[in-house]
Parts: structure tokens; sequence; C-alpha cells
């Protein structure tokens, strides 16, 4: 979708619309459109339920005596309690009012506000950011869709004072939503389509934006002992693959350690031997997430240049039952040399993990990392869909994170590590098994087996197989692919880690 912005004045044909603050209070645009339909909202407002409450509308079709197709009136809440996270939930709910309604374009009149501690250019950026967010959709394997059903809302022009800044304030938003559009896209894809090998190319093709991109063969992996990763491919006829991308944007600390993104990439996990139930297992289609948020979040600070040096590394495999399938029982070594038990196949995203996380540690000695996986079933029954798990061994890290995640509205919530629940994972057979004692504690139990991949790196891992799907809209995220994490580490990286 286009979006575009241009100084404040009143349009007097088409789509417009408008804010009003809580108690129905008109905003100076409002107020012009008001005199403008001679008092018709108003009018409308008395006849309706509407009040100017956040996340609530109010439309007004073809009003008499005027040349507009349609108005509609936005609640903005309090003044004293408008955000950036709120004025993207403003621009989600404007695209989502107006986006079928048959109109090709619409403009936002967006005014400075009494009592508001964000300005209007500020205002008008990241609701320009929600509403492109929120315009996201894979569609392009529909092929008989009605065309009432698609969206006719191609454009969105934001009519602001010093509409210059707006448009450079939100430069940067546009290329993080370009990271997120790619993550959504890779999850969203089949597994007929999305495997290690196109998986690859797609991480590949950032080199365009000035990305490094390395891609380990499996030849490669096997000569550096990646026996974890590889254990878990051996099913598949899909040739594994490790992915590792390098943006330096800050060249003047070349030599200084990095931060590193580890992602989890299984293009498809059947559970393998262990195999899983029938039922729903279409979705596993997007056991890549991790890895997709990481190539995302990678398109994303090399679109918008941020002054970072970061390394991505991702373990693609498709977890297969087979002839050649690892089966439990087996042990395998790691490349850090650690011997595993297999107990369960179908706990395989932590085997690939394990050697993304060593090999990263190992190359780049990087300041931290943090690795992202749809890794347990359990952080569900803990956290449902509305929150990540965290673990991490560092609180500064953690915190940071913490708060990223509620600046942005993808919210994390920390997760117990201690000894006792490592001792779990002691096996008598090898140096640790790859499932811990019994049901309880799984999503602790798998974080406490990469803990012991990461030594005394700053670490942590997000378990986001809660909030990689969402199977209802929300403000800012349609229905579908997430992209969980992808704004959050960017925010991250961008309140501490940008000089």
């Amino acid at each position: 979708m286009k979006i575009s912005f241009a100084n404040l004045t009143l349009p007097k044909t088409g789509v417009a619309v408008v804010g009003v603050l809580d108690g129905n209070v008109l905003s100076n645009s409002a107020k012009a459109l008001d005199k403008a339909t001679k008092g018709g909202l108003k009018r409308a407002i008395r006849a309706s339920r509407f009040k100017g409450s956040r996340g609530h509308s109010l439309t007004l079709l073809a009003p008499g005596g005027t040349k507009y197709e349609r108005l509609l009136l936005v609640g903005l809440g309090k003044p004293g309690e408008i955000t950036p996270k709120r004025m993207q939930a403003v621009g989600g709910l404007i695209y989502a009012a107006l986006s079928t309604k048959g109109h090709g374009t619409v403009q936002v009149l967006m005014d400075s506000i009494d009592k508001c501690k964000m300005k209007p250019t500020d205002m008008a950026a990241e609701l320009a950011f929600g509403a492109v967010l929120r315009s996201y959709r894979f569609d392009k394997y529909r092929t008989k869709e009605k065309a009432h059903d698609k969206p006719t809302l191609k454009a969105i022009n934001i009519l602001c004072k010093n509409s210059a800044a707006a448009r450079k304030a939100y430069a940067p938003m546009g290329k993080v939503a370009d990271g997120v559009f790619m993550t959504r896209n890779l999850v969203s894809e089949p597994a007929n389509v999305i495997y290690p090998e196109t998986l690859a190319k797609q991480a590949q093709g950032l080199s365009k934006l000035g990305v490094k991109v390395e891609v380990l063969s499996e030849a490669q992996m096997r000569k550096l002992g990646m026996g974890a990763l590889l254990g878990v491919a051996q099913g598949s006829v899909r040739s594994p693959k490790m992915v590792i991308m390098q943006w330096t944007g800050n060249p003047k600390k070349k030599k200084e350690a990095p931060i590193a993104f580890v992602g989890k990439g299984v293009t498809f996990d059947t559970g393998g031997i262990s195999i899983k139930p029938s039922g729903g297992m279409e979705d596993m289609k997007w056991d890549m997430a991790g890895s997709g948020v990481v190539i995302g979040l990678m398109k994303a600070l090399a679109g918008r240049k941020a002054k970072v040096n970061v390394v991505g590394v991702v373990g693609l495999v498709e977890n297969m039952p087979s002839g050649s399938a690892q089966r439990p029982g087996d042990v395998v070594t790691s490349m850090s040399g650690q011997t595993i038990e297999v107990i369960n196949t179908d706990a395989e995203g932590r085997l690939v993990l394990a050697d993304a996380l060593w090999y990263t540690k190992e190359r780049f000695k990087p300041k931290f990392m943090v690795n992202l996986a749809t890794l347990t079933g359990a952080i569900i029954v803990c956290l449902g869909h509305e929150k990540a798990g965290l673990f991490s061994n560092n609180d500064l890290l953690a915190n940071r994170l913490f708060k990223a995640g509620e600046d942005v509205g993808e919210g994390l919530w920390r997760m117990p590590l201690a000894d006792v629940y490592d001792k779990m994972i002691n096996c008598d057979v090898a140096d640790m098994k790859n499932v811990g004692d019994g049901r309880g504690a799984g999503s602790t139990t798998a974080a406490q087996f990469l803990k012991r991949y990461v030594g005394k790196t700053p670490w942590a891992h997000l378990d986001i197989a809660g909030v990689t799907w969402s199977a209802k809209d929300a403000p800012t995220v349609p229905k579908g692919g997430t992209a969980f994490g992808v704004r959050l580490l960017d925010r991250l990286v961008a309140d501490h880690y940008e000089k």
C-alpha cells in the first residue's frame, strides 16, 4: 500500500478521516468537517453510541449537500494517553474499516492535540506504520476469490503540518514493515515451496541490501561436527543448510564484537519417528518461524541502514520420518563435543539450535545472543497465545527485551532457569538427553538444554510457539503469520545498540 504525506488542508471530496477525542471532543479538522457538513458530524454522533474512545469508529456515508463519499471518525481516547503504539492501532483500524469499501485512496487529517505528548508529525508516521502493518495479506494462492472480498484501498494520504518531517519519521518504519512482510510471507508459504534450500535462497536475496550472506552445505556442517543438527535432517530428502548473515552498519566498530540473533528453521516438522498426530500437522509449515524472524530482522536493519554490526544465523532442516530418520535412543555428538541421547525426535528444534548457537558463539564471540524458536507446546500451556516465553542468563538483556516488547506490543514473560531444572536433562547414556523428566516444566528444560551451548555469553531464548500464528485479527496484525519478534528486536537494537 502506498503511503504519502501532504500539508494539512480540508479536502472537499472523496473519503476523509478525522480524529475525535474521548468524550466526543472534536479535533480541529473534525470541527472544520462538521462545519462543511452543516453539523453533520455532531448529528451523527448524537444518533450513535460513539464516544471518541480508543478503538471505536463511526462512519458517515455520502453526507447530503457535500461531495464526500464517506467520512470516518476514529476515536483517539484521552489526549494524555496517546502513544506510538496507540497511533499504530488507529492506523490499523482505519485500514480495516475502509479496505474493502470500494475506495482506492483516503485522506487522513492529523491535527496537533493539546495535552498530547506526541508531535503531530510523529503521530502521522506511527499511524501510517500501523496502517501498513494491517494491510498485509497472503493471497497468492487464491484463484477464485470474489471481487467484493478483495481490498480496494491502495493508498493513504496523511495530511499534517510539516509533512516533510512526518515523511522522514516514517521512512525507517517503512523499512521495518518490509522486514515484517518478508517474515510473514516466509511463515505463510507451504513446505513444498519453502524448504532449506529455498529458504536459504530467500536469505541470499538480502545481499542486494548489503548483507553478506554465507550458506553452509551439509558437507561443510559435517566437517564442523554439527551432529545434532544433521541428526534431525537425516530423515528428509531435503538437504540441510545453515545461513550466516552479516550486516556491518557501523564499519568504524568492525573489530568489536557484533550482536547476534539465531533462529530455528525447521521448515516442516512431522515429529520424525516420534510422529505428531495428523490433526493440525499442516501448521508445522511455520516451525521455521524463528529463522523467518531473523531473516526479516536482517532485512529491516539493512533496509533502514541501522548503525550497528549484526550477525544472523539460521539452521535450516526438515524433520521427516523415513528409513534413514533418527530414532529415539540414538546418541549424537554436537559441534561442542557434548553428546545427546535423543529420547524424542519431536524435540528437534533444540538440537538444531545447539549447533547454531555454539557455532555463533565460537566464530563471532558476540556481545550477546538472542535465539528465537517455536520450541515447545508447553509455553502455550503457560502463556496462551498472548505472550512469548523469555529465558535468559543475563538480567540486563532480559529487561531490555521485555521493555522493547512492551513498547511495540509484542509481549514477553520471563520464565525461570535453575540448576534443579538443568538436572532434569541429565542422562545415564550421554552427557544429556533432549527432553526432561515427565511432562512438567517442558519449556524450561528445553531452555536449560540450550543454555548448555552458550557458555558465559549473555543470552536470551524467546519461545515464540504461541505467538507465531494468529487465528484472529489484531489492530496491526491480520490473522495468519504474525512476524512476532521483528519489531521487538528492531526496537531493542535501535534503543540500545546503535551509535
